[in-house]
């Protein structure tokens, strides 16, 4: 019985209305176009009230904003350099200590080839710190857009006129860095580069940032990202170093990775257009591998948030059998259809399962046996299942930003999607296979990939466990999905103590669900997802097959 059932779709799209600015190449060409002119909206019949400039910035007033901030700006007048922008007082302070902060010296900007209002240029300079001196060089660009108020051209200021890595209040610096080089090695000893495993090359940057001081490392000299501390933790980007002036000593780290494991996840991930994966050690917690695709970038893999789909019915089915309202073998219809506050639930295809077990509705993952369970719940009882039992929601100390999972309080026909992993409920890859490791283990364990040793960190702590009936039940479930249900594809010819459940997330204005797949196989477990690819089984499957036959 493989069939993957899905719910109707819940939620309205939202319309995202862009503007669209002319312009005409820069440095050239003719001026076709005249800005049209209208009177303030202040200007009463008979004034002599300035009109005020509307339309499409011609060429002419593109290259004398651009050349005039550029040649202010190299000329050391940060003050006349600001005025030509819409944040002046932003804009003059960020000028006025960029080159100080980063110990820039013969600073010159080039202008380059311009498309509409936006101007391309390069920065060079030469960086100077205590005698110690280094050419610099890299391209940004500036966009100049007409002020509605004034209808004078401005330049858009944000952070990344200055360099294009800055963001919102991070600052270029040169300087000792704020922390040693590391010398990551896995969990038996071998090194871990970002040559070798570049998806692992943010996780690096992050683990440097927390716990190179903490090794016996040296730091040395360098250009540097410095990062606005985030608001959320699991937001946090590391510093990023731009040059080294002087090299640091290495300090040795050692992460709960595994380097065989770590390449698995990475090949099984590669080449997509968007996928992530994680593996995690059940009777610990330790991480064991994380890969996304594309490789730079976001960590999805700890820091996603998504709908988990199907996946979530581990929860749920738990929920339901530590409550006593059903278990593997009791019979457990499931229906075409379900109305829970307002709302008409219909299965993929208008299928049903009339007379069999709750086992069965598992392994079909048929969405109905579980949303029809919606009335005799409290809205809190998942929210309190998936923190009390599984972990999530609470502060994880991984050692790395993570994103630990939010199954919030909800009713009526949200509470009811929720109970498949739809609703307001968001997981990441990470989260869906500690959901695995804690089957498995039958407790929680949170995961991390640097031992909580190193900084005195305290792990979070689930405040109750399974009833021992519901950690056999789940595991018969999910042991039953892997032989014969919605994961048995994927799952084919793996031996040992296994057990799989597939997850397919629907998201407004995709043609495609996002597909989720997670299993575990003796100590390791393994989650996966592939965003708008359709089946967890199909698409996320192999994923999750390649770690754990890697294991």
């Amino acid at each position: 019985m493989r069939r993957e059932v899905k719910y109707g779709l819940i939620g309205g799209s939202v319309a995202l209305v862009a503007g669209v600015v002319g312009g005409f190449t820069l440095f050239g060409g003719s001026d076709e176009s005249s800005p049209q002119e209208v009177r303030s909206a202040d200007a009463k019949p008979g004034d002599s009230a300035p009109k005020v400039k509307t339309g499409p910035l011609s060429a002419k007033e593109v290259h004398t904003t651009a050349q005039g901030f550029l040649t202010a700006w190299q000329s050391g007048d940060a003050a006349k350099a600001a005025e030509l922008t819409d944040h002046p007082d932003a804009a003059k302070g960020a000028l006025e200590t960029f080159a100080k902060r980063a110990k820039f010296s013969k600073v010159t900007l080039t202008p380059g080839t311009p498309a509409g209002g936006k101007v391309p240029y390069t920065v060079a300079a030469q960086i100077d710190y205590k005698g110690t001196k280094a050419p610099i060089s890299y391209g940004t660009s500036m966009t100049v857009e007409r002020d509605t108020r004034t209808g004078k051209p401005r330049i858009t200021w944000k952070p990344a006129v200055l360099h294009p890595g800055l963001a919102e209040g991070d600052e270029l610096r040169t300087g000792e860095a704020e922390a040693p080089p590391i010398k990551a090695v896995d969990r038996n000893g071998a090194e871990l580069t970002p040559q070798a495993h570049p998806a692992l090359a943010g996780v690096l940057d992050n683990l440097r940032d927390k716990y190179g001081d903490k090794t016996n490392g040296k730091p040395g000299v360098e250009l540097f990202i410095h990062r606005a501390k985030a608001a959320k933790a699991s937001a946090q980007q590391p510093d990023k170093t731009l040059k080294e002036l002087s090299k640091g000593t290495p300090g040795t780290l050692k992460t709960t990775l595994d380097a065989a494991l770590q390449t698995a996840a990475e090949k099984a991930v590669k080449g997509k257009k968007s996928a992530s994966a994680a593996a995690v050690k059940p009777s610990t917690g330790e991480i064991l591998a994380l890969a996304n695709s594309p490789e730079k970038g976001f960590n999805l893999a700890t820091q996603g948030s998504l709908a988990p789909g199907s996946t979530m019915k581990i929860v749920t089915s738990a929920m339901l059998m530590d409550k006593g309202m059903t278990s593997p073998g009791k019979e457990h219809p499931c229906p075409k259809y379900v109305t829970v506050g307002g709302w008409k639930f219909q299965n993929l295809d208008k299928t049903e399962i009339k007379h069999g077990t709750f086992a069965q509705s598992f392994a079909a993952s048929c969405n109905n046996a579980f949303i029809g369970q919606a009335k005799d719940l409290a809205d809190d009882d998942l929210t309190k299942e998936a923190r009390d039992v599984f972990g999530i929601g609470l502060n994880w100390q991984t050692g790395i930003p993570t994103f630990d999972g939010a199954v919030p309080v909800q009713s009526d026909a949200q509470m009811a999607a929720s109970l498949i992993g739809q609703g307001g409920v968001r997981m990441n890859p990470l989260n869906v296979a500690s959901l695995s490791a804690t089957v498995r283990a039958g407790s929680f364990h949170q995961p991390y990939i640097v031992a909580p040793s190193l900084d005195n960190r305290t792990l979070a702590k689930a405040s109750r466990t399974m009833k021992p009936g519901t950690a056999a039940g789940l595991k018969s479930l999910m042991k039953l999905t892997a032989s014969s249900g919605t994961a048995a594809e994927a799952m084919a010819g793996i031996s040992g103590d296994v057990g799989a459940k597939t997850g397919s997330a629907e998201v407004d204005s995709q043609k495609k669900p996002n597909a989720w797949f997670t299993a575990y196989r003796d100590d390791v477990a393994a989650a996966a997802v592939v965003p708008a690819s359709g089946h967890g089984g199909s698409n996320a499957g192999p994923l999750v097959r390649a770690i754990l036959t890697a294991s």
